[in-house]
């Protein structure tokens, strides 16, 4: 019986509705617009946090990186001819992270150079990695071809060479991969794998991989490119001794991340008189790019939902006007025996009918805008499930909250004032 009383009241509101059809597709409009705003806006705000976060969380986020840095002295002095900087991070630092603290599980230590290569008529400019097995565990890469670095290169002190997709590409097109023999510095290096390769920046850390990398043994790229490393610039030449470029750690849990961090830094300022190192740790990066994230989609939600309101305060309009049209309707219910609620659910039913098919429209509109966006600026967008079904919610609520007043405007009519109404 209720369930037949509803259906009726929804087919009357529609019918209501569909009495001045331009006037009630006018009124839904602002609620079309507010809620696709919503959407469209939620969808671009998580879209441009997305790629953000997947370069972080590729970092990897029990990992702690420490880099070599010039420190402010060393900055100062460097500009001196004849002079050579001495900084940043050693092989005796990597021995005792690795043996003084019980929540790292791995560490793998990187040493960097920038070295020409040739295979043939074909030159490249390389950054070679010197570095151990440990750290394609740490910096997980897909292999394209052969393989990585294993234990038995390191301990032999193979000159064997793992390139980058772009490298391989660059240097080995045309030619065989895997066992090639290419020349890094003066040096011949067999070429054992390709793997793939991620660059850029995560936050304000480097990723620790570049497109133009050879990664080979640490022991060989000390042996053979040493610990001192001389550049030429315009009118000056620059000599620095660095023995590692960066450490990388990895934590036995999420929950060990930071306060190794913080007690690795403890350690290092014990044995390093000038601060030319620094810390990165990707979880911390992470966890703040995510309340950032947070904060942004509730500005925007909060921006586009003023549009929102704006159609809300547009029904509630409309309704008041359409009560003042069917004063004499209304009398009539009244005085036949209608009560003062069912006055109410009528009223209510038809803003509810208006915000929610607004509400549906504008879902449609704001699925299309992000499209669009993505198609002609090549901006990343990303549709949620919450970020979806929130808009409709907020609409149908707004219907409600908005219809209230003029359905308890409408039911407080006096019913012989109402029947004598013109």
């Amino acid at each position: 019986m209720k369930q037949a009383k509803i259906i009726r009241n929804i087919a009357l509101g529609i019918e209501n509705l569909l009495l001045h059809k331009l006037r009630s597709f006018l009124t839904m409009l602002g609620i079309v617009f507010g809620v696709g705003s919503v959407v469209a806006m939620l969808s671009v705000g998580e879209g441009a946090s997305k790629e953000a976060l997947e370069q972080i969380r590729k970092l990897g986020s029990n990992n702690v990186i420490l880099s070599s840095i010039k420190s402010v002295e060393e900055e100062s002095t460097s500009s001196a001819r004849a002079h050579m900087s001495v900084y940043g991070l050693t092989y005796e630092d990597y021995r005792r992270i690795a043996e003084s603290f019980k929540d790292v599980q791995k560490a793998a230590p990187v040493k960097l150079v920038r070295k020409e290569s040739r295979l043939g008529e074909k030159l490249l400019e390389l950054r070679v990695v010197g570095t151990t097995p440990v750290w394609f565990e740490l910096v997980p890469r897909e292999i394209i071809a052969g393989r990585v670095l294993t234990e038995l290169d390191v301990d032999n002190q193979a000159p064997a060479a793992v390139l980058t997709e772009y490298g391989a590409r660059r240097l080995l097109a045309g030619e065989h991969t895997i066992g090639q023999t290419i020349r890094i510095g003066s040096n011949s290096f067999l070429v054992i794998g390709i793997v793939k390769s991620e660059s850029g920046q995560a936050g304000n850390i480097q990723i620790p991989d570049l497109e133009v990398d050879a990664y080979i043994p640490i022991e060989v790229a000390r042996k053979y490119f040493g610990d001192i490393q001389t550049r030429m610039t315009a009118g000056s030449r620059e000599r620095e001794q660095v023995e590692l470029h960066q450490i990388i750690l990895r934590i036995d849990s999420t929950e060990h991340v930071e306060p190794t961090a913080e007690a690795v830094e403890q350690m290092l300022n014990n044995f390093h008189k000038k601060k030319d190192y620094t810390i990165s740790v990707p979880l911390a990066l992470l966890k703040q790019a995510e309340a950032t994230k947070q904060r942004f989609n509730i500005v925007l939600g909060s921006i586009a939902g003023i549009s929102l309101l704006v159609g809300g305060i547009g029904i509630m309009n409309i309704m008041l006007a359409s009560v003042t049209e069917r004063t004499r309707e209304i009398g009539i219910r009244r005085a036949i025996g209608a009560k003062r609620k069912q006055t109410i659910y009528q009223f209510l039913i038809e803003t509810v009918l208006l915000s929610t098919t607004g509400g549906i429209i504008g879902l449609g509109v704001g699925v299309f805008i992000p499209f669009l966006i993505t198609i002609f600026s090549g901006m990343a967008t990303v549709l949620t499930l919450w970020g979806i079904l929130l808009p409709l919610l907020i609409s149908m609520l707004i219907g409600i909250l908005f219809g209230l007043y003029p359905a308890m405007h409408a039911a407080q009519v006096d019913p012989i004032v109402a029947l004598r109404h013109e």
